[in-house]
């Protein structure tokens, strides 16, 4: 089992999705733009792809657009996010905090110089008509070409890339009349244009303004 399997295992039996730790590692790196975040932990303690980190390399179906979209190649900076369109707890909140940054962009001049990024963990549901319906339904431009609903291929396929390699938990609840809902942690990544995770912003709450901010810096 290697680290990051074990720091997942270990979070499991506690009250919440996400784990940290705190063991020792370089305090900067020339990977990224921002400064090292305050907090009580390294990247390398914890089971998701955190400051100064290379995200994992994928290749992901984008089913509106009929292309995978591969990860590390996006070479812009980019939001990404993990989410399931039915949900009514969380995922309306991070998907309009990135619905506004995009908003942002486009009046402010930047609309092509950053990439949204959202993959369903929900492939059964999440197909192509669900997520063209969600994009109108969250007001999201899709047109402007910035904006890429992405799809894993399969349930094992969602489970190995979100859960196993960005270190985002989701279990679904159980089934009752053909329905089912997923708990998951909950976070946005702000990579860079080389592939580097500059923030990962753990929370269910996102701050669009402090997200802006940070995304300034690497534009």
């Amino acid at each position: 089992m290697d680290r990051r399997d074990f720091l997942r295992t270990t979070a499991a039996g506690g009250s919440t999705l996400g784990v940290a730790g705190c063991l020792g590692l370089v305090d900067s790196t020339p990977n990224v733009t921002l400064s090292e975040p305050d907090r009580d932990f390294k990247s390398k303690d914890v089971p998701y792809p955190a400051w100064g980190e290379k995200i994992p390399a994928a290749s992901v179906p984008a089913p509106l657009e009929n292309r995978d979209v591969k990860l590390r190649g996006v070479n812009k900076p980019s939001l990404m996010t993990f989410f399931y369109s039915v949900c009514n707890t969380v995922c309306p909140v991070l998907i309009s905090t990135l619905r506004n940054i995009q908003t942002h962009a486009l009046n402010n001049g930047y609309g092509d110089k950053v990439a949204f990024l959202p993959i369903t963990f929900d492939p059964g549901r999440d197909n192509a008509a669900r997520l063209r319906q969600y994009a109108k339904e969250m007001n999201i431009d899709y047109d402007v070409g910035n904006w890429h609903f992405l799809r894993p291929k399969s349930k094992q396929r969602a489970k190995r890339l979100i859960q196993n390699q960005y270190g985002v938990q989701f279990v679904r609840d159980g089934e009752m009349n053909g329905k089912y809902m997923f708990t998951h942690s909950a976070m946005i990544l702000l990579v860079n244009s080389d592939g580097y995770v500059e923030r990962a912003y753990r929370t269910r709450s996102p701050n669009a303004e402090k997200i802006i901010a940070d995304l300034k810096k690497l534009r």
